[in-house]
């Protein structure tokens, strides 16, 4: 999973044994008056006031595109008198480019990804109640018909325990199609098919068949059955909801910008 946000430079915690600490507090009082950005060799940089950002493993924070470097921007002056690091999903996601933790290559994370076929929410079906049943038939299918159009592949589903016989045509496949996407997007697709247990409906995202609504609804359909018929927990289903469209919305915005290579005009964050 990313790591999580990082602190700026000369002030990241550092462990009694003398390795420096990832795990920053869920909340810190802001101790910055501005956030900007500008361009260094590397590519796009955030400043805190005068300070630069950087990595929890002490790399200089600098991101591909501008675009990206003002959504981070953005992240950093909305934050209040508190900081809460949790909900700064794509810094996060910059850190996990940036510092590379699990050390993985392309190859490693294409094939992580694809992985997720084998167990992908939208191929596995039950046959009771038959209510559900019919509602994963409605609401999965015409999902996995348009994704097996798309890349013209076979995928199907399955009742039974094991799941679905994918194709090693259709993993290929995926496999190619995600070569086509950068390291950093890479990281963002993972993150989204993590949030959404499924790389179909991830991929449905983010070549923008579905909206992050409908994505995250169809992750939780069976869910979703349950609350209808038997109630939800007062705020804990709502705060689940909204949680998890905001972490699939970041990754999703993520990936689209990380494959931004025009450049945007600079402008006021306040703007």
């Amino acid at each position: 999973l990313p790591r999580p946000p990082p602190t700026p430079a000369g002030s990241c915690p550092v462990e009694p044994c003398g390795r420096r600490a990832y795990a920053p507090p869920a909340e810190r009082k802001r101790f910055y008056q501005n956030v900007s950005i500008s361009q260094g060799e590397g590519g796009f940089e955030i400043n805190l006031d005068h300070r630069k950002l950087k990595t929890p493993q002490a790399k200089l924070f600098t991101v591909p595109s501008e675009a990206l470097a003002i959504a981070v921007a953005t992240e950093w002056d909305s934050q209040k008198d508190t900081i809460k690091f949790y909900t700064m999903h794509l810094t996060t996601l910059c850190n996990t480019a940036l510092d590379n933790p699990t050390q993985r290559n392309k190859t490693q994370l294409i094939r992580a990804a694809v992985k997720f076929l084998e167990t992908d929410t939208v191929c596995y079906r039950v046959e009771e109640p038959p209510a559900l049943a019919e509602l994963q038939k409605n609401e999965w299918d015409p999902v996995v018909s348009w994704a097996e159009k798309r890349y013209n592949v076979t995928i199907g589903s399955s009742t039974n325990i094991l799941g679905p016989n994918i194709p090693a045509s259709t993993k290929e496949t995926f496999i190619s199609h995600l070569a086509s996407y950068n390291m950093w997007a890479l990281q963002g697709i993972e993150f989204v098919i993590t949030q959404l247990k499924s790389l179909i409906l991830s991929m449905s995202l983010i070549d923008r068949h579905i909206t992050v609504e409908k994505a995250v609804l169809l992750s939780r359909l069976e869910e979703e059955y349950q609350i209808r018929r038997w109630g939800s927990v007062e705020w804990a289903h709502d705060y689940d909801l909204c949680e998890l469209r905001a972490r699939t919305a970041a990754g999703t915005l993520f990936v689209h910008l990380c494959s931004e290579s025009s450049t945007v005009k600079h402008k006021l964050l306040q703007d």
